[in-house]
């Protein structure tokens, strides 16, 4: 098989989230399988139907999640996939979810992902030895920096460093995500927020304050990917992969080899050449927003500005509802959910976005949507380019 041979054989037809904010009374693979359930009734398919399992969750404790989450559904696979790459996981298992079913090693294939990080009471590594997490943070851990908030805030303040960056720029990017938000019913925050309430907020990793980052909720989604074949006898408008790719660069913060420069850096330019597009043809975008800076550098690094220029672009409600770039209009993991992992609800609003169902909050005629991941401190990346017909 060339190299994107495999993009024109998959197709995504089936996505959902499961219930969001606050479950004390699910467990994580009960998020799995709700979401499943109501991924596969949005592509009007069986569960006997689905060969391929690809599923992954942010509790350190659980062992061979696809294996858990197969066994749960009663699904005996063809095919596999735990991928664990932090928030990027989910960009990659579409890529990998489409290699296999271009290969015929499957032909339906199930991602899904469910945390109840909030019912937990606990933010990725509260609690739990940084060593448990990766290995090399033994030689981080005695100094003191918080994870995840320390990395990204060590990444915020040499982008003003450097370029000139304000606070207030930063807080564009959460008060546009807040104004999406306001359009989604299931969005966790929904009150109005302005860059002085942004500013007002406490730091918790300067120059990272509270607003400018993620909530911690309980959820998970689900994607249902098959061949385009298939797709064709369904009632449901496909979802086409036009473009993909992911990298990651490290592990620990220590050793990024550039504070201001993220792995879509990488997978941006490569998802472009691939899909045979440029940035300038994305209708809308879906980006991982775990703090706000993390939004604005993958502007940056994917090429919708220059290095150092992405806080002049977020300037003027451009990412907001009404602004010339609809970026993460669900609002994103600031605001509308984020259990541990954001990746998957990307693509779940990017297909939503393409398919014309997003209601008030619609970003008009979508025909070629973004998704970027990122996972880590920082350490890696997955970038998707989905259309709404065939390249």
């Amino acid at each position: 098989m060339k190299a994107g041979d495999f993009r024109s054989k998959a197709v995504i037809v089936g996505v959902a989230e499961s219930d969001l904010g606050e479950t004390p009374q699910l467990t994580e693979l009960q998020l799995h399988a709700q979401a499943a359930v109501r991924a596969l009734a949005d592509a009007g398919m069986r569960k006997d139907e689905v060969d391929g399992i690809l599923s992954v969750t942010s509790a350190r404790q659980v062992r061979m999640p696809a294996v858990q989450v197969a066994e749960y559904l009663k699904i005996v696979p063809a095919f596999t996939d735990s991928t664990m790459i932090g928030g990027a996981s989910f960009e990659a298992m579409v890529q990998h979810a489409a290699m296999a079913i271009a290969a015929g090693v499957c032909s339906t294939c199930l991602i899904t992902y469910g945390s109840t990080q909030r019912s937990r009471a606990a933010r990725s590594l509260a609690g739990t030895a940084a060593e448990q997490w990766l290995p090399v943070s033994q030689f981080d851990t005695p100094y003191g920096l918080p994870m995840m908030v320390g990395a990204y805030a060590l990444a915020a303040q040499r982008h003003m460093h450097l370029y000139g960056t304000r606070l207030e720029q930063l807080a564009e990017v959460a008060v546009a995500a807040r104004r999406w938000a306001s359009m989604n019913p299931l969005a966790f925050s929904r009150d109005p927020l302005t860059v002085e309430e942004v500013l007002a907020s406490p730091f918790i990793s300067s120059p990272l304050h509270r607003r400018d980052c993620c909530l911690v909720t309980d959820g998970g989604g689900a994607v249902v990917m098959t061949t385009v074949e298939r797709a064709a006898r369904l009632s449901r408008q496909p979802v086409y992969l036009w473009g993909s790719a992911e990298t990651h660069t490290h592990g620990s913060i220590t050793q990024m080899p550039d504070l201001t420069v993220t792995p879509a850096a990488i997978t941006g330019p490569a998802a472009f050449r691939s899909a045979g597009i440029a940035p300038a043809d994305i209708d809308v975008a879906e980006i991982y927003d775990s703090f706000t800076i993390t939004a604005l550098m993958s502007l940056e690094d994917l090429g919708f500005c220059k290095k150092g220029e992405g806080g002049a672009f977020v300037e003027g409600g451009r990412i907001a509802p009404g602004g010339s770039f609809p970026m993460n209009t669900h609002g994103g993991g600031l605001s509308f959910t984020h259990p541990g992992m954001f990746g998957i609800f990307l693509i779940i609003e990017a297909v939503r976005q393409l398919r014309g169902e997003c209601g008030e909050r619609q970003a008009g005629v979508v025909n070629l949507a973004l998704c970027h991941g990122t996972g880590g401190a920082l350490s890696s990346g997955s970038t998707l380019i989905l259309g709404r017909e065939p390249r």
